[in-house]
């Protein structure tokens, strides 16, 4: 793909656009927020599958059973929305073993076969949340694809940040690696200096989505339960960090956050960015509007 192109599908998209969101939903609060998001703002955003995504930490015993606890979750979080029709599909079950042997999983499947009906003038939109395992896979199992899609992924730090040890980046460094040498157009929104600085608070959630409806009373809740889990009787705020990877497709005229096009880094795996030139381009979010873009989300999801 040349560079004119590639700068083209860099843009924020116009019009109503086709999406699938890869998310570890069950991992943290901010997930539920943004699958809330997509699902409202549909004026655009054309959600076409849910992606569940492997993770591990204190909240599952394995990959294996952080991607059934995520597909669960979003199939809890879309009821509460009322919005039960679309597909959830099982992610992978493990990490890359290596940069070339893609993991099977109903949600690579998928991506294979359903990115083939699009193009570079009309591509899908590729949106990930959590460690990129089941995008890498499809990208390895069907290369063709790369020129297909845009890869809107939440991972790794700031480049001035002095290490890459990012959750989702961190989990499946292989995976990275995979995506970012593709050539799919690549679209990054680091979390430690930049999308960190998207956060909100316990009153402000009383104050903007209790009593809304039924998913907006889950959302405080659950928010709430699990920042007094560290937090109780302490001022807390929460980054809401994947909000911001479905603002940026909402992000016509620089309205939510600000982005510059830079040579697409290299996570290695001593989880620090390398960098060279002469890499592909790809955009990266340096800024985010913190209150233009959580007004927005408030205004969706109270509908």
């Amino acid at each position: 793909m040349d560079d004119e192109r590639r700068l083209r599908m860099l843009e924020c998209p116009a019009g109503q656009i086709d999406m699938v969101l890869d998310t570890d939903a069950y991992n943290e609060v901010d997930d539920q927020y943004a699958i809330s998001y997509a699902v409202h703002a549909s004026e655009k955003l054309c959600v076409k599958a849910f992606y569940a995504a492997p993770f591990f930490n204190k909240k599952s015993s394995g990959p294996a059973d952080g991607m059934e606890k995520s597909r669960r979750e979003i199939r809890h979080i879309l009821a509460l929305a009322g919005r039960e029709e679309y597909p959830v599909l099982a992610g992978s079950r493990e990490y890359l073993p290596d940069e070339k042997t893609p993991v099977d999983s109903e949600a690579m499947r998928d991506l294979c076969e359903r990115a083939m009906q699009y193009s570079p003038e009309r591509p899908l939109y590729v949106v990930a949340i959590g460690a990129i395992t089941n995008i890498a896979s499809a990208l390895l199992a069907a290369p063709e694809i790369a020129e297909r899609i845009v890869i809107v992924w939440l991972g790794g730090n700031a480049l001035h940040w002095p290490d890459n040890l990012e959750f989702n980046c961190r989990q499946d460094v292989a995976a990275a690696r995979v995506v970012m040498d593709s050539g799919a157009p690549l679209v990054l929104l680091p979390c430690k200096g930049v999308v960190s600085a998207f956060t909100t608070t316990g009153p402000e959630l009383e104050y903007w989505l209790r009593g809304k409806n039924a998913l907006c009373d889950y959302l405080v809740d659950h928010t709430e339960e699990t920042a007094n889990a560290y937090a109780k009787g302490r001022v807390w705020s929460r980054p809401l960090w994947d909000v911001t990877a479905i603002g940026w497709l909402l992000n016509e005229e620089d309205r939510f956050m600000l982005s510059s096009i830079v040579p697409t880094p290299i996570p290695e795996y001593s989880h620090h960015y390398s960098r060279d030139l002469r890499r592909p381009p790809c955009r990266m979010v340096y800024h985010i509007y913190r209150d233009a873009l959580l007004a927005d989300l408030i205004e969706h999801i109270t509908k």
